[in-house]
């Protein structure tokens, strides 16, 4: 394995780790709070933070993405970093401003309408997130991940204690001991969600101040000249930015919409499908470790000499974890499961789905460095307003049959059409040799092993038994990737040494 495919997998775990410990910190409120809400507030509580993504693209606006792009040895990077940073400051405020301004109609918009002050609260937090963007891309790109483990693990830890805090502590206290002092931090006539956002927004802070040495060494200067060419480029990053928020959250607000019944139901409905999206994770978590380590690694790989066949082995590699994921998920869904509450059970069906759908995603995202490379970003623009109609056109046709259970597929057809039309696209553009008869055999290989589990458990299904089936499979899965890889995988780190050549 080449030096820098290995400095890319050094990467994707330094930086996926923190970013996976992180959210993983936070998965584990999930149990708290499916069982500490109802399921019409859990909810409200998704339809919240549906909304935040759409506010940290407009507020972002592919800047980071940008920064790396520009980032290289054709610009000073001290420029590079002055110019957009100071870009995000001036814009966070003005935005800021204005939304705080109209905070009472983008409530509405959000269908938490009684309740402003969680958007209110949900445009601090995003204002605070976005002052740190910059601050965080140049962690990534100067390499110092113990530096954004530390910030990243941290601000999560102080999400999940205020939140037990509030919700636990201060809650149970006002109804046992109402003069208490933790009394005086709960008021019962406010919905329970604020509080969860209120933990939020106390992360944010806490995230802003242990940045503050980089925050601090931020020059408020503006290249104008510099800054019209990085807006060039990421303007229509823009829209990949937004559709891509219609394609992975903005269905909880279709779902909320469109599917017939009360209020009550609807809410309930976002609620099942929100919580078993979480079941998802471990392939997103993964998805989004990579693109930390990916993104500027990728930057950097540009121009040297074997750049194609570089991103075709990173491919590979992605393919064969993500499969191997799937599976974990999909064959131990017995234990999974129990990370949710009961009440939410019966919308697993969505889980494979979803799972798969996130796999496409990852490999898109791979796909898409032709374009970012090439200075066509307008490109990317084009093919996720492609999954944006088709998101659009199942949710509408079929959640009123089918509830949640048209969203999930609506995201696996967005994201495959989105996956195929980037790789036809930019092999015309950019060809990378990559090898799509093993990998589409890998990831076809995954989905019957779990098609098998299905069988065999339909039969007889058993706790210990599940398990038991599904751990043969999974063995068997990587005793067969280990014998065809048997010349690279044992080369990658840490990982390697549970893959040993397999003699022949």
């Amino acid at each position: 394995m080449s030096s820098s495919v290995k400095q890319l997998a050094g990467q994707t775990i330094w930086y996926g780790v923190s970013s996976i410990a992180a959210r993983f910190l936070n998965y584990l409120l999930t149990p708290f709070l499916t069982y500490a809400l109802s399921k019409a507030d859990y909810g409200k509580m998704s339809l919240v933070y549906a909304a935040l993504p759409v506010l940290n693209v407009l507020f972002t606006y592919g800047m980071e993405t940008a920064f790396f792009r520009f980032s290289n040895k054709e610009y000073d990077p001290t420029k590079i970093y002055h110019t957009t940073a100071t870009s995000i400051i001036i814009s966070t405020f003005l935005f800021g401003i204005v939304l705080l301004l109209f905070h009472q109609q983008l409530a509405t918009i959000a269908g938490v309408g009684n309740y402003p002050e969680l958007i209110r609260l949900s445009i601090y937090i995003i204002m605070l997130d976005t002052l740190t963007i910059i601050p965080f891309a140049k962690l990534r790109l100067d390499g110092r991940p113990k530096k954004y483990a530390l910030v990243k693990v941290g601000g999560i830890l102080v999400n999940i204690f205020f939140t037990f805090f509030f919700l636990l502590f201060c809650k149970n206290a006002a109804q046992s001991h109402p003069e208490s002092f933790l009394a005086k931090f709960y008021n019962a006539d406010r919905n329970p969600v604020y509080y969860i956002v209120l933990a939020n927004l106390f992360q944010s802070i806490v995230t802003f101040l242990l940045l503050i040495k980089e925050m601090s060494a931020i020059r408020l200067k503006l290249d104008l000249e510099l800054w019209k060419k990085i807006m060039i480029y990421s303007a229509p990053l823009i829209i990949v930015g937004l559709g891509g928020i219609v394609n992975e959250t903005m269905d909880r607000q279709m779902l909320h919409k469109w599917v017939p019944g009360s209020e009550v139901y609807k809410e309930e409905q976002v609620g099942i499908y929100s919580a078993c999206y979480k079941l998802s994770l471990l392939i997103t978590l993964f998805v989004q470790a990579f693109r930390m380590g990916a993104e500027p690694f990728f930057f950097k790989q540009a121009g040297s000499s074997h750049q194609q066949r570089t991103y075709a082995r990173v491919m590979k590699f992605f393919v064969i974890v993500i499969s191997i994921m799937f599976l974990v998920v999909v064959l131990y869904l017995r234990i999974w499961k129990n990370f949710i509450s009961s009440k939410e059970w019966e919308g697993l069906a969505v889980v494979p789905i979803l799972l798969l759908a996130n796999m496409f995603l990852g490999i898109y995202y791979n796909l898409a460095i032709w374009y970012k490379l090439g200075n066509k970003t307008s490109a990317g623009a084009y093919i996720t307003l492609t999954g944006v109609l088709v998101t659009i056109i199942i949710n509408y046709f079929f959640i009123p049959h089918y509830s949640y259970l048209a969203c999930a597929w609506a995201t696996f057809f967005c994201y495959a059409s989105m996956m195929l039309i980037s790789y036809i696209w930019g092999q015309k553009v950019y060809p990378i040799p990559y090898a799509w008869k093993k990998l589409s055999a890998y990831i076809v290989i995954a989905i019957l092993l779990f098609l098998l589990s299905k069988g065999i458990t339909h039969f007889y299904t058993n706790k210990y038994f599940d398990i038991a089936i599904g751990s043969i499979l999974l063995l068997g899965y990587l005793r067969f990737i280990g014998f065809i890889e048997q010349k690279e995988l044992p080369k990658l780190p840490i990982i390697g040494k549970y893959f040993k050549p397999v003699s022949s």
